[in-house]
């Protein structure tokens, strides 16, 4: 796992990565919120939400080599607020993603825009 503080809130951080992937026509599927749910059911939890989005002309190619990764696709972003008060991004290394289900060179070029596109929007919206 890849983690990033921010310079914002969760929320605030969310929010960010939120409207950057918007812009860049990247399809939002789902923000789910835990602390929310947490709450609902009289449970404490800090800030903690997922966003859930993607593109089919990224994560297809790695589907097409192995179809079980379509467990850890589409990508997702976790913003959460740790002990002392401070947000983090937290996302799946997609070299990590490779590994685990045995991805070969031909989905190189894919896997690298990928990581390249997480850590690019991340970045921005954490600072």
């Amino acid at each position: 796992m890849i983690t990033i503080p921010s310079n914002y809130s969760a929320r605030q951080t969310l929010e960010r990565l939120e409207a950057a992937l918007r812009a860049a026509g990247i399809t939002i599927f789902a923000r789910i919120d835990h602390a929310a749910g947490a709450a609902s059911a009289g449970l404490a939890l800090r800030p903690t939400q997922v966003l859930i989005f993607g593109n089919p002309k990224g994560g297809t190619p790695l589907m097409q080599a192995d179809q079980r990764i379509g467990l850890d696709l589409p990508l997702r972003v976790l913003a959460w607020e740790d002990e002392a008060g401070n947000a983090n991004l937290t996302y799946t290394d997609v070299d990590w993603l490779a590994v685990r289900y045995g991805l070969g060179a031909l989905t190189a070029p894919a896997r690298e825009a990928l990581a390249k596109l997480l850590a690019k929007f991340t970045a921005e919206a954490a600072s």
